[in-house]
C-alpha cells in the first residue's frame, strides 16, 4: 500500500535519490535513467489515451500503464541484495515483470496485426493524432529498452524487463497502424523524396 501524504521531502536536494532497497544513488545513475525513461514512456501513453485510440486500445493501454509501474518497481529494487539493506521493508519479495506479461503483449500483437495490410515500405510517424502519439511512445519505449540494456551491462537486471520493452515497442507499432484506419492511412516513406527526387 502506498501512502503519499507529503510530496516534497528535500532528501533529494543533494542530487541523490533512494532505491527500493534503501540505498541512495545519484539521480543520473544508470538505474535511475532506466526507470525514469520507463516513467516517461508511461506519460506518453497517457497522451496517446487522450487522443482516443480505437477498438480495445484504451483498455490495452491502461493495462500497459499498470505494467510499466510494475517494471519501474522491478528496476527500482536491484536484483542482488546488498549487505545491511533489506529488499523490502514489508518482507515481501520485490515485484518483477513476468513472462506472462510479455505473452499478453504477444497475443495483442497477433490479434491487432492480423487484419492490417502487408507493409511494403517503412512507415513515417503521423496520420491520426492517436497514431502519432503511439509512434512517439514506440520511440520512447526503444530508448527505455536501450537504457535497461545499458544498466544490465553494469548490474544484474531481470531479463524479462528487456524482453517486455522489446515486445511493447512492436505492439505500439501495430497499434499506431491500426489507429491509421487499419494501416490504410499510414504515411509511407518514399526514399530520396527529400533530395528533390519526387
Amino acid at each position: 500500500m502506498v501512502v503519499l501524504s507529503r510530496i516534497y521531502t528535500k532528501t533529494g536536494d543533494d542530487g541523490t535519490t533512494a532505491l527500493g532497497d534503501g540505498r541512495r544513488v545519484r539521480k543520473d545513475a544508470a538505474r535511475i535513467e532506466a526507470f525514469g525513461t520507463v516513467d516517461e514512456l508511461n506519460s506518453v501513453l497517457g497522451l496517446a489515451l487522450c487522443a482516443g485510440p480505437d477498438g480495445d486500445g484504451a483498455t490495452l493501454l491502461k493495462s500497459i500503464q499498470n505494467d510499466l509501474f510494475d517494471l519501474g518497481a522491478d528496476l527500482c529494487v536491484p536484483e542482488v541484495r546488498r549487505r545491511g539493506l533489506s529488499a523490502r521493508a514489508s518482507g515481501r519479495p520485490p515485484l518483477r515483470i513476468t513472462e506472462e506479461q510479455t505473452r499478453r503483449l504477444e497475443r495483442a500483437i497477433d490479434r491487432i496485426n492480423a487484419p492490417l495490410g502487408v507493409l511494403r515500405s517503412f512507415v513515417l510517424p503521423g496520420g491520426t493524432p492517436a497514431s502519432a502519439w503511439l509512434h512517439l511512445a514506440r520511440t520512447v519505449c526503444r530508448r527505455a529498452e536501450r537504457r535497461v540494456i545499458a544498466l544490465a551491462r553494469r548490474e544484474k537486471v531481470n531479463r524479462q524487463a528487456v524482453v517486455y520493452l522489446n515486445r511493447l515497442s512492436d505492439l505500439l507499432f501495430v497499434m499506431a497502424r491500426r489507429a491509421n484506419d487499419g494501416g490504410r492511412a499510414d504515411v509511407l516513406w518514399v526514399p530520396g523524396r527529400g533530395a528533390g527526387n519526387d
